[in-house]
């Protein structure tokens, strides 16, 4: 079994990166950071330095690695050090909301792009982003976030069109948008305040709830946005 996990330098990726070795022992593992790679040594893990927005970097990640089994975009935007989402579309600009579909959308992208090839079996493969609930149409009911909100529907409309094309392309895969719910990680944390403690998940127990929805998804259920508890979300 050949695994990438695209930001593992993350909190969750790297919670990833851990469980996979722990419960994956015959997988070979792919591991991208962007500036700090993470103190995780094992013979099995591969660690890349990768800017995920760069088309040449992923053209040249897929031209180091053969077949994959899995591949997961962890990687993702949600503030900046000068600038928090928005409150109110009059706080709208132009840069923040183009970092965040350059951010959340744009390597996933460039990941089928390069990688589709990666992923075509005759057994199950599966093709995974970390999206966000927030980027539902259907469940956004208090507004709000307006760049994020839009980055994420973006995302959830390219995992989407991905499927249906792959379907006759790659008919063994799965691909599906993942909702992992509040993490406490650095993406999270100036928000974390109102958050209640039951409702603030640890990185390793959303690792855990994606190692089980990869254990139980079929390729029948490509095409689809999931939550962190195997829930289906509406796009």
């Amino acid at each position: 079994m050949k695994i990438l996990i695209i930001g593992g330098s993350g909190g969750i990726g790297t919670a990833l990166v851990s469980l996979f070795v722990t419960s994956k022992p015959e997988a070979i593992i792919y591991a991208t950071y962007r500036t700090h790679r993470p103190l995780i040594e094992n013979n099995r893990v591969r660690w890349y330095q990768l800017d995920a927005t760069s088309e040449q970097d992923v053209r040249a990640l897929a031209n180091s690695i053969t077949s994959l089994d899995i591949l997961i975009n962890a990687a993702g935007s949600l503030h900046l050090p000068s600038r928090k989402p928005e409150k109110s579309v009059n706080e709208f600009n132009p840069d923040f909301f183009n970092h965040n579909i350059q951010s959340n959308v744009v390597p996933t992208m460039y990941l089928a792009k390069y990688f589709a090839k990666h992923l075509k079996s005759k057994q199950g493969t599966y093709f995974i982003a970390i999206s966000a609930r927030i980027g539902s149409i259907e469940d956004n009911k208090i507004g709000g976030w307006i760049s994020y909100r839009c980055s994420k529907a973006a995302l959830n409309m390219a995992i989407k069109t991905i499927s249906i094309e792959w379907k006759h392309k790659l008919p063994n895969c799965c691909v599906f948008a993942f909702h992992p719910g509040t993490t406490d990680t650095n993406l999270s944390k100036p928000f974390q305040r109102n958050v209640p403690s039951n409702k603030l998940f640890t990185s390793d127990y959303v690792a855990y709830c994606l190692l089980e929805l990869l254990d139980a998804a079929e390729p029948t259920d490509s095409g689809k946005f999931f939550s962190y508890d195997g829930t289906e979300i509406p796009w």
